[in-house]
């Protein structure tokens, strides 16, 4: 499969497919929590399932929720049986996903006793005082950054927020290699190749008992729609991409973009086992 549009093939992002076993938990922190409202709910298609290489996941329970701003981003949250041993940042794969937020600092007040675990307070990122986040835990065990911008970036634009908690704008995948990631969305979606820097990630840096100060190398993507992948280069004990038998992986288990053609439409696997799926924009 290959790029053949003028810039990026893909992008925005416009899902982000959670698992979690508990479908009613995971509703209501998203709606009561972070504000989100409710859309389609049903049970997993055969043909999703098959797309997905999932066919255990066929007749699975499935609840829609997106921004109070608009229904053009939403998490599908699945219900599945936990993964023993699955941990998000401890092993290859998609890792976290990052909202856009008007506030972060009065949400992380509001969040304080939530269904979410506050992973660490709010704070300016390492390379830039422009950007504020936090990053919370979520009950089917993913994990989310909340991030503000406190003004834009000429080399990171980003979309407004709309809402208190709006859409997701960036993805974070961990490899074993950000060299074979970047050469993975380049050739594949024709992404610009990004400037690689060295970054703290704190839930990397928990989950393998490293100093919060500890720095990776990291590169942001470039996609379609102000949106981004964000390759981590993870340690060397990283376990790989974790998946039961028939099943999602567990935690981020797919991230949906749009294209503008329907050449690239279709669910792959990447490099580090993280799910891409490829819808044909609205």
């Amino acid at each position: 499969m290959s790029a053949t549009h003028e810039g990026p093939a893909i992008g925005p992002i416009v899902g982000v497919t959670l698992s979690t076993p508990d479908l009613e938990a995971s509703e209501a922190a998203y709606v009561s929590a972070l504000g989100y409202s409710l859309g389609a709910r049903g049970r997993i298609s055969v043909a999703d399932a098959q797309s997905w290489e999932s066919p255990a996941m066929a007749g699975a329970r499935f609840v829609c929720v997106h921004p109070r701003a608009g229904a053009d981003f939403h998490f599908r949250i699945i219900e599945s049986p936990a993964c023993k041993g699955y941990r998000a940042f401890a092993s290859h794969g998609w890792n976290a996903a990052e909202l856009i937020v008007e506030d972060v600092d009065a949400l992380a007040t509001e969040l304080a006793g939530s269904p979410f675990e506050i992973l660490g307070p709010p704070q300016d990122l390492s390379f830039t005082d422009a950007i504020r986040a936090m990053q919370v835990r979520g009950p089917g065990g993913e994990i989310l950054y909340l991030t503000q911008f406190k003004r834009q970036l000429a080399g990171l634009p980003a979309p407004p927020a709309r809402c208190k908690v709006d859409r997701v704008f960036i993805v974070i995948v961990g490899g074993q290699s950000l060299d074979t990631l970047l050469d993975f969305y380049s050739n594949t979606y024709n992404v610009p190749m990004p400037q690689r820097m060295e970054s703290r990630v704190k839930a990397m840096s928990e989950a393998f008992g490293l100093s919060p100060e500890h720095r990776y190398a990291i590169a942001a993507l470039p996609l379609r729609g102000n949106c981004y992948i964000e390759a981590d280069q993870m340690p060397e004990m990283a376990k790989p991409a974790v998946r039961a038998p028939g099943m999602l992986p567990p935690g981020i288990s797919i991230v949906t973009m749009s294209t503008p053609g329907s050449a690239l439409c279709g669910c792959v696997t990447g490099p580090a086992g993280e799910l891409i799926e490829i819808v044909e924009a609205a």
